[in-house]
């Protein structure tokens, strides 16, 4: 005989359909796909920082130039200005490639800005004790205000070596002309804001590499000194190389 217990009202009904599957919850995808994640934005950052790495071995190269004389270094401006004539128009080919570069400037600078707002975000609380004697604090001032820095240098140095527009020779003279005299021993101070803007250069590019080396997972322990190593020979041989020839015109090496 089976015994039948009752519970009162207080038992809830209990559902015959036990075969139902259970409602799913509605999922959330953050619009943008691969670019508005994290590891996206980093690549944006990696590939725009190759392009313009590329773009300054290139331009140390041809600064180099003018240790060769003045027709050495309008010869190589020239030749900038006439790449695949006569198949392409006169600076088309640069133009284009100043194109790509101002890109990736900015796709750079929009990585870096919207990686900090992230970061910052994901910490709303600050630090009790201030990280000072890190390379995280150190790397963040130098990140933010070298970009700051090399910005506003840029804009200047191609209103004065490129178009010549405050340049002491005027826009219609020659490159190694603009170069010579805006660099002359009477515009020492010049040199000088060249001297820190190349430095910060050279510190944002260290850091840049490397950042491009975890991003590309390489720095793990076996690598991680060499791929270190190669950050900052390769930042240092930059810097050395576009400090040469300003230095040298200053100082009356080349003349």
């Amino acid at each position: 005989m089976t015994a039948t217990i009752e519970r009162g009202a207080a038992t809830a009904p209990v559902s015959s359909h036990t075969s139902d599957p259970p409602a799913k919850r509605p999922t959330s995808r953050k619009p943008g796909g691969f670019l508005s994640s994290s590891n996206g934005k980093k690549v944006v950052m990696a590939v725009t920082g190759a392009v313009m790495v590329s773009f300054l071995v290139l331009h140390m190269l041809g600064n180099l130039k003018i240790f060769f004389g003045r027709d050495s270094f309008n010869d190589y401006a020239h030749a900038l200005r006439t790449l695949l004539e006569p198949l392409a128009p006169y600076r088309s080919v640069l133009t284009v490639l100043e194109i790509v570069l101002g890109v990736s400037v900015v796709l750079h600078t929009w990585a870096a800005i919207s990686l900090a707002r992230r970061a910052r975000r994901a910490r709303p609380v600050k630090y009790v004790a201030k990280k000072s004697q890190t390379g995280g604090g150190y790397t963040t001032h130098v990140m933010r205000f070298g970009g700051v820095t090399i910005v506003l240098y840029v804009v200047w140095h191609l209103l004065d070596l490129t178009f010549g527009v405050v340049n002491p020779k005027g826009p219609d003279s020659t490159p190694a002309d603009r170069m010579i005299a805006g660099f002359d021993p009477s515009r020492w101070w010049m040199t000088l804001v060249y001297l820190v803007a190349v430095v910060m250069v050279g510190l944002h590019l260290r850091h840049g590499i490397w950042s491009a080396f975890q991003t590309l997972g390489w720095a793990n322990r076996t690598r991680y000194r060499a791929l270190k190593a190669t950050a900052a020979l390769v930042s240092a041989v930059l810097v050395i190389g576009f400090l040469a020839p300003p230095l040298a015109i200053t100082f009356g090496v080349v003349k």
